[in-house]
């Protein structure tokens, strides 16, 4: 069994205010299967999904926060907030050197990233891509990438 982690690290993944439940079961399971620490929702709540089929809510530590500031109170000592928000100032995934400790926040397809989750990013990266992507996927490709570019132990 291979577990993707950078030595001494950790990461959580998480969705504001995400529209469809369907797309938190695909990224829980992704989650699940990279080696996420833990997952959260901001803003609207998590229920039981059959997108979710390795049932990763019951597999790993699961966080709801009502609003931004809740969740930013709350996270994990020395972990930074990285953003992924198609904007002019992130930097591209492809070059982006994942930190030990943090934790990945995406936004609703329809919507994004609030302003203020953008603004209190430690970092802010981005797909080369003409448009947005859907949030599980996105989600999937930057635990991915982090797995790629970091240790693995076997």
């Amino acid at each position: 069994m291979k577990i993707h982690s950078l030595e001494q690290g950790y990461f959580g993944i998480g969705i504001q205010n995400g529209k469809t439940p369907e797309n938190l079961g695909v990224l829980w399971r992704s989650a699940q299967n990279f080696g996420a620490s833990f997952i959260f929702t901001i803003g609207n709540r998590y229920q039981k999904q059959a997108s979710d089929t390795h049932k990763a809510v019951g597999a790993l530590p699961y966080f709801h926060y009502d609003n931004f500031e809740n969740f930013y109170e709350h996270l994990p000592k020395s972990a930074l907030l990285i953003g992924v928000e198609l904007t002019q100032e992130a930097q591209w995934l492809e070059e982006f050197e994942h930190p030990r400790r943090c934790v990945y926040l995406l936004g609703a397809e329809d919507h994004g990233l609030s302003k203020e989750a953008i603004a209190k990013s430690h970092k802010l990266i981005k797909f080369n891509t003409p448009l947005s992507l859907n949030v599980s996927v996105a989600g999937s490709i930057v635990m991915y990438d982090r797995g790629l570019k970091g240790t693995i132990i076997l």
